[in-house]
């Protein structure tokens, strides 16, 4: 896209979307330092711009193979800071309080660690190509982010088999995961990386709702669900795609 010569093209869209990918995170981190809304918000509106708006940037890269390694570099570098800032070797105040529940750098080291390391492993595994990448990354930033929001506004009635979950949260979560899924879909395909079919839908409605469940179940908050939901995803989509 930036040059005839592949590695110098890709060498400039990472550092473009690296670019975005840091503006979106400061201004989140402003955000949460001044305290314009409710930290757990704040959290939830990074946790969900930041992976969609880096996986509108792949198609910038070029379609060999340092396309998708290099555009992993950037979600590869957060994994560095997450650890950095989650072992207290650095701080970053504005960063810590816009990625955790409570303000304790410790936090970093898993929701955002494993956040960050799942999209650096779709991108550099699955790329564009794949439904599986679009699937994980969506129900991941997506359905996860707004299934935590919608859960907290409307979570009056909860599941049956977990207290702190609700039917609110759920359903959104399957929804919004199911609609952006379509949406990159749509979006890739006019690019040529996929080839969008009512099949495709069913599928991503089938991953969707997996990982709703899976999100809702007790498990994942032991495990903690930027863990459990990425991988139920492409657990299963490996089988039906």
């Amino acid at each position: 896209m930036f040059s005839e010569n592949p590695v110098v093209g890709d060498v400039v869209a990472t550092v473009f979307t690296g670019g975005i990918a840091l503006s979106i995170l400061r201004f989140w981190g402003e955000i949460a330092k001044m305290g314009v809304l409710d930290q757990k918000l704040t959290r939830k509106l990074v946790h969900i711009s930041v992976g969609l708006a880096f996986m509108a940037c792949w198609p910038m890269f070029s379609s060999d193979n340092q396309g998708a390694v290099l555009a992993a570099v950037v979600p590869g570098v957060n994994i560095i800071k997450m650890l950095i800032l989650g072992l207290g070797i650095l701080k970053d105040d504005a960063t810590v309080k816009s990625m955790s529940r409570f303000g304790d750098h410790r936090e970093l080291l898993k929701g955002p660690l494993y956040y960050a390391a799942t999209i650096t492993f779709a991108c550099a595994v699955y790329w564009r190509t794949s439904p599986i990448a679009i699937a994980a990354i969506c129900n991941l930033c997506a359905g996860d982010g707004v299934a935590d929001i919608m859960g907290r506004r409307f979570g009056s009635q909860k599941l049956p088999y977990n207290k702190d979950k609700s039917f609110a949260g759920s359903i959104s979560m399957l929804v919004a995961g199911f609609l952006t899924s379509i949406g990159f879909m749509h979006y890739f395909s006019t690019f040529g990386y996929v080839e969008e079919s009512w099949q495709m839908i069913f599928k991503f409605f089938i991953l969707s709702l997996a990982a709703a469940f899976v999100e809702s179940h007790p498990v994942s908050t032991v495990l903690d669900d930027n863990l459990t939901v990425p991988l139920a995803s492409i657990l299963l989509g490996s089988f039906i795609f």
